[in-house]
């Protein structure tokens, strides 16, 4: 409440003013203020309209930018302040507090250096019209107290005050006396005038008298004792506190140890310290150590303490003050008992050993904590670990440590081994990445020896732990929401990686392979390695600019956009798992895996496409122009492209289409064989009226093109590869054109004429009218054919003009056609084939001159019955059928060799039997001439007549 008066001199100051217009005044200044203090600035406004209650906005201009702004705080708007002072607004260092409706002060909890500026405070306008002042400034100049070298902790903590009572007073304030503050003390004051530039220059400086200032020491009684173990273990530290009980707050203390009677240190009450022989060597090598832990407690600590520092200890303090002369002088002395400090013998031990995690197994790559740890009395311990391969009998040293702290590694630990000591009797060895060969039994040894015992103490303790293999727990699983996926859409392909240590820290390699449906071959897309590097193969380049790769701890993603034929096959994603602790080395990876394949299929999506398929009939007049429609009711989302088929059946043929053109998804124009000359083309023509409706456009209509009309609509899609497939096709409803009658009617001959004709011979089949329009009609004739197997065929045309012409140029020389009536056409095969037998016809078209200038124009046109034409082979000759009869042509050829053989069998036995007839003949004369000569010639003549007779 102490701005109590200053606030009632402010309102009284504020009635004075006029109620006439609005008047805004704030406290008058310069206001002086020193850093850390708070103020208050009042401000009030009157002669105002509108609500009692008025709004008041504070800002200051700072030394630095005197004209610019700076805004601190409102009473109508939280988002006033600017961000040097939004903090402090916001933590209420910095508010406003409303008096009245028209009164406010502006209140700053702690001031700093920074505050010093010209303060302005502002009321929003709620008059009917501007009419007086709405704002009002005051000046701020903020002061430094800087504390001297010795008050600095004191003056922050608010001991030390120095307070302005007046313009010409002020205060110092020192609270909590201390022996150091006796002594003279005077106040300084300086005086400053501000020159016309705003600079300050001293102009005077006055000193008062001295006042003497004695502190009287207050002594209070107190007690002395030492906190210290009575057994200590050789090696080992052993600490003795000196504490002091009772006596003053801050007392000024001296202490003195005493071993055996004898002082071995002193530290006097300005903390120097005074150690006797001996010990400042051992001090010296940080050995012993004597401080100050607190005003009352004083401490000797022995880090490595031996069989000589058994014995008796005692400290003494004294209370001390600072004399006239500065010297200290002793206000009172206490001293402890005698504490006895024994060596500790040793004593048997039990070892526990256990791992850290409490379990015996870890996986690969995992850090092995032992901790081998010992009971009894403290001592110095010295340990020694050694390992037991799984599987071997001999020993492996990993890793000890000497009583002195020295680390001795084993050749096995290949420094992955580390030993610590926990606490005197805790030791513990870590091994950071283990592998399987780290599988087996552990031993620990802990050894004790003494400098007053002969030998060493051992004991130790065994422990099993095995390391469990990562591949054996490693699964990797290969998913898909869509292995059905549409042409040129996304499809995902998720690699999951699950195992039994998904807390371990392991960082793993994804490699994404691929098998096209036209390979038996996986090849490899993308990797990306455990620190997040993506690594493209060059095999399918186009997989790098369509795919994206997501990748977690334990979850790979592939996107495949714009899906293609190229993108479909078997996929499978391999998975490495690598030990972050090992990765700095180059090790290879700890485990791998390969998820099983899958499948992905990119089919083209369903065809969304419908065509208008309602059927009409329309009636065009001869030489007219006409316009046939195909409308697309509905069609497939996306980027997809039609293409437009227009067809032909005309009336003469029941069953038979012909393609007039086909408008590609590229806007292409094709005609069909039948529509490819230059007069067709004129005739009909495509248009793309617009996105939903094309247009056939036919020229000068004639009876020819009498029939039915309809439009096959192909939906098209272009794949990112530049592949178009074909999703679907619909067919629009028939339009059926029809003449409308002009009085000229033609009829042929329909009398069915089943015709025969002999192979190599002539025939000549005929097309007969029965009854034709006018007599200044001129006629035309069309013969086709229709083979098995072989479809329609135009054979010749006889123009009405008289000109043939052929439906394939080496039909010239094989058939012939002509007029040989007025009502008679005449088709004449020469020289037919087999091949010429099948179904003929004819189609009579009446001409007739129309227009200016005249043309002569199709009036009307019929076919006659189909003629079925058969081809008889000719009367064959002998030759012929010698030829033609396979087994009387063998006949022919063997017979005359049989006959041969068997004469010349028959001669060879006709000419031995003439042989043995004619020796016998040579034989029978002999003896005739040895008979006649022995009878004579008498008997000659009888035997030749014997010989006649025979």
């Amino acid at each position: 409440m102490a701005h109590i008066p200053r606030v009632a001199s402010f309102f009284l100051f504020l009635t004075k003013l006029s109620l006439g217009q609005r008047e805004v005044t704030i406290q008058r200044g310069p206001l002086y203020r020193a850093e850390g203090y708070p103020i208050s600035i009042g401000c009030n406004v009157t002669g105002y309209q509108g609500p009692s209650e008025q709004h008041f906005q504070w800002s200051v201009y700072l030394p630095k930018a005197p004209t610019q702004e700076v805004q601190i705080v409102s009473t109508v708007d939280a988002t006033f302040s600017y961000a040097v002072y939004a903090q402090r607004v916001r933590s209420k260092g910095i508010y406003v507090e409303r008096v009245r409706g028209n009164s406010v002060f502006l209140h700053i909890a702690k001031l700093q250096l920074k505050d010093s500026g010209e303060y302005e405070c502002h009321t929003p306008n709620t008059d009917e019209r501007y009419y007086g002042n709405y704002s009002a400034k005051t000046r701020l100049i903020d002061f430094t107290l800087i504390p001297g070298p010795s008050y600095t902790e004191r003056f922050a903590a608010g001991e030390v005050l120095l307070n302005k009572l007046g313009v010409t007073t002020f205060r110092l304030s020192i609270g909590r006396l201390q022996p150091s503050d006796q002594g003279q003390l005077f106040c300084e004051a300086t005086e400053w005038i501000q020159d016309p530039d705003e600079t300050w220059t001293l102009i005077t400086r006055k000193q008062t008298a001295q006042t003497a200032l004695r502190i009287q020491p207050t002594v209070k009684d107190f007690q002395v004792n030492i906190s210290a173990e009575s057994m200590f273990t050789a090696g080992k530290s052993l600490e003795l506190v000196c504490l002091v009980v009772g006596g003053g707050w801050d007392p000024q203390l001296q202490g003195v140890w005493f071993f055996n009677g004898k002082e071995v240190a002193r530290m006097d009450a300005g903390g120097v310290l005074d150690l006797k022989r001996g010990y400042k060597e051992r001090a010296i090598q940080g050995q012993l150590q004597v401080s100050k832990l607190s005003p009352k407690a004083f401490s000797l600590k022995i880090f490595s303490v031996g069989p000589e520092d058994e014995g008796a200890y005692r400290c003494t303090v004294a209370e001390m003050a600072r004399a006239q002369m500065g010297s200290w002088q002793v206000l009172q002395s206490k001293q402890s008992p005698d504490t006895r400090v024994h060596l500790r013998k040793p004593a048997a031990r039990n070892v526990v050993l256990f791992t850290k995690s409490k379990l015996q197994a870890v996986w690969e790559g995992e850090a092995l904590t032992l901790l081998c740890k010992t009971d009894g009395a403290e001592s110095l311990l010295s340990v020694e670990w050694w390992h037991f391969p799984q599987g071997r009998t001999q020993q492996e040293f990993v890793a000890g440590m000497r009583q002195d702290g020295t680390v001795q590694q084993g050749p096995s630990s290949k420094g992955h081994a580390r030993l610590e000591k926990i606490d005197w009797a805790t030791f513990q060895l870590e091994i950071s990445s283990t592998t399987i060969t780290d599988s087996g039994v552990y031993e620990c040894r802990v050894s004790e020896s003494t400098q007053n015992l002969a030998r060493d103490w051992s004991w130790t303790q065994k422990l099993a732990v095995t390391v469990k293999s990562l591949e054996s727990s490693l699964r990797v699983k290969l998913m898909s929401r869509q292995p059905q996926v549409e042409l040129a859409h996304t499809f995902g392909l998720s690699c999951i990686v699950e195992a039994d240590y998904p807390n371990l820290g392991m960082l793993l390699t994804v490699t994404w392979q691929f098998q096209p449906a036209t390979s038996q071959v996986f090849h490899p897309l993308v990797r990306i390695t455990h620190n997040g590097t993506i690594e493209w193969e060059d095999f399918l380049s186009q997989f790098q600019k369509k795919t994206k790769v997501l990748q977690s701890s334990f979850h790979s993603q592939l996107l495949v956009h714009d899906a293609t034929e190229e993108e479909a096959g078997v996929y499978q994603c391999q998975v490495e798992v690598y030990v972050r602790n090992s990765l700095c080395t180059g090790s290879p990876a700890r485990a791998s895996a390969i998820s099983h394949s899958l499948m992905i299929a990119v089919s083209l999506p369903e065809s969304k496409l419908q065509v208008n398929s309602s059927s009409q009939v329309q009636e065009i007049s001869i030489t007219s122009n006409t316009v046939i429609e195909c409308g697309i009711l509905s069609r497939s989302a996306g980027d997809l492209q039609l293409a437009i088929v227009w067809y032909f059946s005309p009336s003469s043929a029941n069953t038979t289409w012909l393609r007039i053109l086909q408008m590609d998804q590229t806007s292409v124009v094709k005609y069909g064989d039948e529509f490819h000359t230059p007069g067709r083309k004129q005739k009909f023509y495509p248009e793309k009226v617009s996105q939903d409706l094309f247009q056939l456009h036919i020229l000068n209509m004639e009876d020819s093109d009498q029939g039915k009309y309809l439009c096959a609509v192909e939906e098209w899609l272009l794949s990112t590869n530049g592949t178009w497939h074909k999703l679907g096709e619909k067919k629009s409803g028939l339009t059926e054109l029809k003449l409308r009658p002009t009085g000229s009617k033609i009829r042929v001959s329909k009398v069915y004429w089943p015709g025969n004709a002999t192979e190599h011979g002539e025939v000549a089949i005929h097309c007969s009218m029965e009854s034709f329009g006018s007599l200044a009609s001129l006629f035309s004739v069309t013969w086709y054919r229709n083979r098995e197997n072989s479809g329609r065929k135009m054979l010749v045309h006889l123009q009405h003009d008289g000109l043939l012409e052929y439906g394939e140029e080496g039909l010239r020389q094989h058939l012939y056609c002509y007029r040989s009536s007025p009502t008679d056409f005449v088709l004449k095969l020469h020289r037919v084939e087999m091949e010429d037998a099948g179904l003929y016809w004819c189609r009579v078209t009446e001409w007739q001159l129309h227009g200016n200038p005249s043309k002569w124009v199709n009036q009307a046109s019929e076919e006659s019955q189909h003629v079925v034409l058969r081809v008889l082979p000719s009367e064959p000759t002998f030759p012929s059928r010698v030829c033609s009869s396979t087994s009387l042509l063998y006949f022919l050829c063997a017979c005359p060799c049989v006959l041969f053989i068997l004469l010349l069998i028959s001669l060879l036995c006709v000419h031995q039997k003439a042989r043995k007839l004619s020796a016998l003949s040579l034989k029978a004369q002999q003896e005739k001439s040895l008979w006649v000569s022995l009878k004579g010639p008498g008997d000659w003549t009888t035997n030749r007549k014997e010989e006649e007779d025979n």
